[in-house]
């Protein structure tokens, strides 16, 4: 099975500008400028805030799992969180279980692959 690598050229110009406007390397400029943001989306995406982060509550029956987590930690449960064993599952296995054993709840991660 041969593989053929796909490049994308880079808007050498504009790059210079975003690594410039905004004080970071040209390679990572590059990667943004191929994404064609405005530099207001920019901004956002290196300086986002709570503001810019999407309502969790748009997942579905998310306000069940809450409850049910908020009832394991009142009646001290133990948990077990399931993950990825790739760099945003175990980072967000390792998140999630540091936030919930400061709350108190006994936590496990069990990673698949």
């Amino acid at each position: 099975m041969n593989k053929k690598w796909q490049y994308i050229d880079i808007d050498k110009e504009n790059a210079k500008r975003i690594a410039e406007r905004f004080g970071i390397s040209e390679i990572t400029a590059g990667i943004i400028a191929n994404k064609h943001l405005t530099d207001e989306q920019i901004q956002i995406f290196l300086e986002p805030t709570r503001n810019n982060f999407y309502d969790p509550f748009l997942l579905p029956d998310m306000e069940k799992a809450v409850k049910r987590i908020v009832i394991a930690i009142e009646k001290k449960e133990k948990a077990v969180i399931f993950g990825d064993y790739d760099v945003d599952g175990i980072t967000s296995t390792t998140v999630l279980k540091k936030f919930l054993e400061e709350r108190g709840l006994e936590v496990r991660n069990i990673y698949t692959k």
